[in-house]
């Protein structure tokens, strides 16, 4: 059986659809059409192959983007954006723009002091 969730606001419900590090930037490298896994894998640097896996189930469960099964030898799987996944992706561009404008604040952060 299902539980629905119920959110606090329209915020709480965007970070649970993208929640963690790799949505995001998986979503950002789907912007210009569809990739193969490996090509994915190349363009989200620091992802392991498994955490790329699951965040792909993740993310096609919850609706934001589509896995097209091509019956050929050798199998071939491409990844693609959904409407869904595109009105994301446009909500999080203005998230990515403050993030470019304040990039050397950011970075110079003291991060092991972060918790």
């Amino acid at each position: 059986m299902t539980k629905n969730r119920t959110f606090t606001c329209g915020l709480d419900a965007a970070i649970a659809v993208m929640g963690g590090k790799w949505k995001g930037l998986v979503l950002f490298a789907l912007q210009d059409g569809p990739l193969r896994f490996g090509e994915l894998r190349r363009a989200v640097p620091g992802i392991s192959e498994r955490v790329l896996i699951l965040q792909l189930r993740e993310m096609e469960t919850t609706g934001l983007l589509h896995r097209e099964v091509y019956h050929q030898v050798p199998p071939k799987v491409e990844y693609s954006l959904t409407a869904f996944g595109e009105s994301l992706n446009t909500a999080m561009a203005a998230l990515g723009e403050w993030g470019e404008e304040h990039l050397e604040r950011i970075e110079a952060l003291p991060w092991s002091d972060v918790k």
